[in-house]
């Protein structure tokens, strides 16, 4: 048997011995899990540090280092993000009852998917998110994170162990695959017989690869081809703001803008603010030709550009005549994550949420805002941006399927 097979074979096998905890004992855990963490905070800093320095001398581009890095603060947040779970209601046996025709009393309560695998990147705050998610929803969690983070991920999966084993649980629910191999991912992905659910979080690149040659259902995550649009009535004022938000408060994650439509109309009052508000945070701006008569410093845009999720200080800027132009072009391009309007409209904002192909559509209000934490649903597994089982933040509800609890008397059909 290989490594990845009994690996997830063990998984499997733990994978009862959390399902059967009650909400009080799985947030006993989880509660211990984030008192853990921080109390190990300098353990933490000490591999994740490893790790930067590892990934600095493989060239990975320092917006990528910002992911990967782990701060005390950020450290805090991810204890403080395990306590937002411990206040959530457990979706597991919630559900509807009723009784029908033949007298059969029937429940529809929400189960555990059971063993749940992920594969992310450069992230070290999703090991922590996915396997508390999965606890708090009764399921086993298999971790596959990129090699950049294999120390803060090793270091991550020891700490929760080993509060598994103090409540009596399998230390195998949470589980760390330390094969970052291509062909070790491969052959995770061909695990059909013991793994339920498979969730990439990344890159596009890594999305569409799971899709197209995992045996295991999928859900797809991540990839952020994301839009602002600014209408002809937009107030400019808030545009540049919401843009720059949009762009370069943290440019390295999923719902960060990558391109800037701006409407024909305001091309020469709007730009120049933009330009000015864009510099002063160091992002290069790529401009169709409309837009670069109005923009002093811009490279010109490409096709490539405008399909490109950068994860970095570079704005796709583009000229557009209408809002159907927009619409065309942001479902054209976009990867059904989250799109803006900027408009003073109430018909053209209407317009543009019931157009849009996405899972997260925004009026005057930046996309930086898709994030479970900030829709309340606590920590995310991720943003699904497909339609089937579960689509935009993927909090506990979406960890869990339905089944049906029937009781009779001694009906026969």
């Amino acid at each position: 048997m290989s490594y990845i097979e009994n690996i997830c074979k063990l998984t499997k096998k733990a994978a009862p011995s959390i399902a059967r905890k009650s909400e009080v004992e799985k947030n006993a855990i989880l509660l211990d899990i984030a008192d853990a963490i921080e109390a190990n905070e300098a353990e933490i800093i000490k591999a994740n540090e490893l790790d930067l320095e590892n990934a600095d001398k493989n060239g990975v581009p320092k917006t990528m280092l910002d992911r990967l890095k782990l701060t005390s603060e950020r450290i805090k947040g991810i204890a403080d993000a395990v306590r937002e779970i411990v206040a959530l209601p457990d979706p597991i046996g919630k559900g509807e009852v009723y009784t029908n025709r033949d007298g059969l009393q029937i429940k529809k309560v929400r189960a555990p998917l059971g063993v749940i695998a992920i594969i992310f990147e450069a992230r070290p705050n999703v090991t922590y998110d996915a396997a508390t998610l999965c606890l708090k929803s009764s399921n086993a969690t298999l971790l596959r994170g990129g090699k950049e983070a294999i120390n803060s991920n090793r270091c991550a999966v020891k700490i929760m162990q080993e509060v598994l084993k103090k409540h009596g649980v399998d230390e195998n629910a949470i589980t760390l695959v330390d094969d970052i191999t291509r062909e070790g991912t491969t052959e995770l992905m061909q695990m059909r017989e013991y793994v339920d659910v498979l969730i990439p979080r990344g890159s596009k690149g890594l999305i569409q690869s799971v899709v197209k040659n995992s045996k295991i259902p999928c859900i797809e995550t991540g990839a952020g081809n994301c839009h602002t649009y600014i209408e002809a009535d937009a107030d400019l004022t808030m545009a540049v703001k919401v843009a720059v938000n949009a762009k370069a408060q943290r440019p390295s994650v999923c719902n960060a803008m990558e391109t800037l439509l701006v409407h024909k109309n305001i091309l020469a009052e709007f730009l120049p603010m933009l330009e000015e508000a864009m510099t002063a945070v160091n992002v290069e701006l790529r401009c169709c030709p409309e837009c670069a008569k109005y923009i002093k410093n811009c490279v010109p845009a490409t096709e490539e550009d405008y399909e490109t999720e950068y994860n970095d200080y570079i704005l796709a800027v583009k000229a557009v005549a209408d809002i159907d132009e927009a619409i065309e072009h942001i479902n054209h391009y976009g990867t059904g994550h989250s799109e803006a309007i900027i408009t003073s409209s109430l018909t053209l904002s209407d317009k543009f949420q019931r157009e849009i192909d996405a899972a997260a559509v925004y009026v005057n209000a930046s996309t930086r805002f898709t994030d479970g934490g900030v829709f309340g649903l606590g920590a995310e597994i991720g943003i699904s941006t497909q339609k089937l089982h579960a689509r935009g933040p993927m909090g506990l509800y979406e960890m869990t399927s339905t089944k049906y609890l029937i009781n009779g008397n001694g009906q026969t059909r």
